[in-house]
């Protein structure tokens, strides 16, 4: 088996300290140019690669984060990886990747496998199963070691850590007077994450968007779906056909094409009497037909913002100190053909 090629022997080579070389390599301006570039193009043939367990032990520090995503599939979650990696590679950091599937037991293997000195700090959303058992016991077990935590969207308020997360109560509230404005009174809300704190808070935001406008408020309206996305239609078309609905806000995109689906096989028309109008700025919404407005919830901007948080924390010493804040993002109202423009 061929040796690894070390700093030292790099620093043998060039007849340099390890120091020299070690600063050459992460291009310091305390080396000439033409000494860089003779140690950059020979540690670049020779495959020269850093040993991170190494690096960990004497620096303390690894250079990498862990994220946990619940949902791979959703489209939210990957905006915000990309805004995590984006920040990370500008700023020298690796990432691991891993998905809990929604699964507290898988989200504990995550965390304990990870915690063993191979990241720096995690970036993480809570499963669903987590938040449903209210057990954060893990999460507390890495802060109280003095790993720091950056939690985005799905959060837990218990948990002492830094939290970038969504306007999910003003943008619900702003999203039906927008609707109102349009000339909509009977507004459905159809959720399929009621169980979550973010679902919740969109409701509450939807009925103070009624009170605004004294629209009474109508529990028919109010649809919280606990299923299969296979049979969203199958459960909106009755109470589509039992009720007056002249327009829909959906907690996300596979429910609210539903709704638009069973609104056009009603009869309706689409915007001109009839709106819809998602949470999430993804690629459903953009190819569905007629194409929708959305509640864009600038997952790249969240993800970007949770890396830049915690690698402040991680780099600069007396930002360690400092207590956690919560971030919170703007959302913004995309129009496309599923709504009708307020002149």
């Amino acid at each position: 088996m061929m040796k690894r090629l070390t700093i030292k022997d790099i620093a043998k080579e060039f007849g340099v300290s390890i120091s020299t070389v070690s600063k050459a390599l992460n291009d310091s301006y305390e080396i000439s140019v033409s000494t860089k570039a003779k140690i950059q193009k020979y540690a670049k043939e020779k495959n020269y690669k850093p040993n991170f367990n190494a690096l960990s032990l004497k620096n303390r520090q690894t250079k990498t984060i862990g994220i946990i995503i619940p949902n791979m599939l959703n489209y939210f979650f990957a905006q915000v990886f990309n805004g995590v990696e984006k920040v990370a590679n500008d700023r020298g950091y690796k990432i691991i990747s891993c998905i809990s599937n929604e699964s507290f037991k898988k989200e504990v293997e995550t965390i304990e496998m990870l915690s063993n000195g191979s990241i720096d700090g995690f970036i993480l959303s809570l499963s669903e199963e987590t938040i449903s058992k209210n057990n954060f016991t893990h999460f507390q077990q890495v802060l109280d070691n003095g790993t720091p935590i950056v939690m985005f969207d799905r959060v837990a308020d218990s948990l002492k850590c830094d939290k970038v997360v969504t306007d999910n109560f003003d943008s619900a509230r702003s999203t039906v007077a927008y609707l109102v404005k349009s000339g909509h009174k009977n507004i459905a809300f159809v959720s399929t994450i009621n169980n979550l704190e973010i679902g919740r808070r969109r409701q509450l935001g939807y009925l103070k968007g009624l009170k605004d406008h004294q629209i009474e408020e109508q529990k028919n309206l109010i649809i919280n779906i606990d299923d299969d996305y296979k049979n969203y239609e199958k459960i909106l078309e009755p109470i589509f056909k039992n009720n007056t609905i002249d327009s829909v806000i959906a907690t996300d995109e596979s429910s609210a094409i539903a709704a638009m689906k069973i609104a056009i096989k009603l009869g309706y028309k689409i915007p001109q009497n009839f709106s819809v109008i998602s949470f999430s700025n993804g690629i459903l919404a953009r190819h569905s037909s007629p194409r929708m407005t959305t509640v864009s919830q600038h997952g790249e901007i969240m993800g970007a913002t949770a890396a830049e948080r915690l690698i402040n924390r991680l780099e600069d010493k007396s930002d360690i100190k400092k207590e956690p804040e919560t971030i919170v993002v703007k959302t913004d109202l995309v129009e496309r053909n599923s709504t009708k423009r307020i002149l």
